[in-house]
């Protein structure tokens, strides 16, 4: 941990947590890096990961997006290949691609594949498994609608899932957009969580939400600043 982040940790009241803006503006003159870091949320939710029906996961499509070109390779054939290259999928194609990824090629962002597709896509999954890339029909990645995966996922939709101790993280967009593009977008992802919530999920359903950059401090939020729960 270099200087500059004990330092910014320091300027942070993890006692008392942030109304959205004013933990935005904090995170931003916080910053002590070059380069645009993105912006994520870590969500604590009151769900038991060990339970499969309290286990989160799907997608959101941002409404101010992600900040950043995504490659997209789709598993598909015939008339979906072509809807796929129409749709603006950077690579598509069937056992060419697992080929290559068997042969090391990783230079794509996200996966899609036509359910036919999937037992093919199985070859590959000790390679795209533990790096989030296996396609999954709870995140609109596994379809044969891959022309409307492929525009959401470049419009700048994001993935989320529950991992251990019932957190969520998710990113909402870059440290250069402004306040309130961040802010709609931490809403939309509140609101998707809202909506996803088990039934046998009970007490406090958002018990704590922490906003940071990539390489900055989490900083609490006020979780009524962004949530009607």
């Amino acid at each position: 941990m270099n200087k500059k982040h004990i330092n910014a940790k320091a300027k942070i009241d993890k006692t008392t947590p942030y109304d959205i803006k004013e933990a935005i503006s904090l995170m931003k003159e916080l910053v002590h890096t070059k380069f645009d870091e993105s912006v994520d949320l870590a969500i604590n939710l009151g769900v038991d990961p060990r339970k499969s029906d309290q286990m989160l996961r799907g997608s959101v499509v941002l409404p101010h997006g992600l900040g950043k070109t995504v490659r997209v390779l789709v598993f598909a054939k015939g008339e979906k290949e072509t809807e796929a290259k129409e749709a603006g999928a950077e690579f598509v194609g069937a056992e060419d691609m697992v080929q290559k990824i068997q042969g090391g090629w990783m230079d794509f962002d996200k996966v899609v594949a036509t359910p036919d597709m999937m037992g093919l896509v199985g070859k590959l999954g000790k390679v795209l498994g533990p790096r989030g890339l296996m396609p999954n029909p709870k995140s609109g990645t596994v379809t044969f609608e891959v022309g409307k995966a492929v525009q959401d996922i470049s419009a700048g939709k994001a993935d989320y899932r529950t991992e251990k101790a019932g957190v969520v993280h998710v990113s909402v967009g870059k440290l250069s957009f402004e306040a309130d593009k961040l802010i709609d977008n931490t809403k939309t992802v509140i609101k998707a969580l809202e909506k996803a919530k088990p039934s046998t999920s009970k007490g406090k359903f958002f018990k704590k939400i922490s906003i940071s950059s990539t390489m900055g401090v989490g900083i609490p939020v006020v979780v009524s600043s962004v949530s009607s729960v």
